[in-house]
């Protein structure tokens, strides 16, 4: 059996196992260790996911995806509804702020625009909308917002670490440039440098973070 023959049984296989994908319309070919992936499923999340398992299967270099997103006459939302549903679950989402992020839908295709202050926001909205039903494709324009000076980064990135409760004890040093942070020091647990990394994410501007933390034993 070549590789290829390998690489495919294991990603249908591991659709099988997915409780988040239905492959029943799924096609899937292997040319060279790249896997594509055609036919359809019922929402855009399902897509998603669908590029995700392949992705994650073992000998796998790349993804090639031409699955769509057909949804069953029964569950089709117009775009109007689509909009106004994709801005409520924005403006209830704690970890954005206001109403920086507009929302344009075309035929199930949502548009997201605005600024925000960080990454992490940026990344919020899109797994806020790509969970909606209806929607059949995400188009992300949302930008940051121009950098604050890597001092008050810094400054903001350390009051929120002195903040957090369960980073007490923890050893942890910032540095920042041109929109990277970087944190070295040592933590106790996956746990604590988790939330570090987090709260890097959140600070406004930061285009990266680079985790140079260390876990050791209290």
């Amino acid at each position: 059996m070549s590789d290829d023959e390998v690489i495919r049984r294991n990603v249908l296989e591991d659709f099988r196992w997915s409780p988040r994908v239905n492959a029943t319309h799924i096609g899937v070919a292997v040319r060279n260790g790249v896997v594509e992936l055609t036919g359809h499923v019922e929402t855009f999340a399902e897509k998603l996911e669908a590029e995700h398992v392949a992705l994650s299967v073992k000998g796998v270099k790349g993804v090639a995806e031409e699955i769509g997103v057909r949804l069953p006459s029964e569950k089709k939302t117009s775009d109007s509804e689509l909009a106004d549903r994709a801005v409520r679950l924005l403006s209830w989402d704690a970890r954005l702020h206001g109403d920086a992020i507009k929302v344009k839908v075309e035929h199930g295709w949502v548009t997201l625009a605005g600024q925000v202050r960080s990454s992490g926001e940026r990344e919020c909205a899109l797994s806020d909308v790509k969970r909606l039903s209806g929607v059949v494709g995400i188009t992300n324009e949302i930008t940051l917002r121009p950098a604050a000076t890597p001092d008050d980064v810094k400054g903001q990135i350390e009051d929120a670490l002195d903040r957090q409760a369960l980073l007490e004890g923890a050893i942890i040093q910032v540095s920042v440039q041109d929109g990277t942070v970087i944190l070295s020091g040592n933590v106790h647990s996956w746990a604590e440098r988790a939330a570090a990394r987090r709260i890097a994410w959140a600070a406004p501007g930061v285009n990266d973070v680079i985790d140079n933390l260390r876990i050791v034993s209290r």
